[in-house]
């Protein structure tokens, strides 16, 4: 099965610029000088991969009867410039859980496995990964 997204994008003026889909609507820093109320393309990257983790999480918390209080993803992207692109992104995921550390990573390794922009990143730069229990 085959699943299609549609994402538009426009640019409002010499500072910003937004993207839609369905109802919802993200500001965009495009501004050559940066802006800080909205990401750059190189933050929405980061923060797709971070939707990823976090709604396979959803998917995988009914499926492996995970108890899980809370979750949280950090991430670094190291970008180079000639040619421009990510050339490495770690992340951390810290979980909430009374899980046993066997069953945590069970959740990480499952994550790795089923996730679209996981793999799609994977597969196009260095990416590397932890999680661990919040203490």
């Amino acid at each position: 099965m085959m699943l299609d997204y549609h994402v538009t994008a426009r640019r409002i003026d010499g500072h910003g610029s937004q993207a839609q889909t369905k109802d919802a609507i993200i500001v965009l820093d495009t501004d050559m000088a940066g802006r800080p109320d909205a990401f750059n393309p190189a933050e929405m990257l980061l923060a797709s991969l971070a939707a990823c983790i976090l709604k396979g999480t959803e998917r995988l918390i009914p499926m492996l009867s995970f108890d899980l209080r809370g979750i949280e993803v950090s991430l670094q992207g190291q970008r180079q410039d000639s040619p421009p692109k990510m050339v490495r992104i770690d992340y951390e995921i810290v979980v909430d859980t009374d899980e046993s550390d066997q069953r945590i990573d069970l959740l990480h390794r499952n994550l790795q496995k089923y996730g679209t922009i996981y793999n799609t990143l994977a597969g196009a730069t260095t990416l590397s990964g932890t999680i661990r229990r919040k203490r």
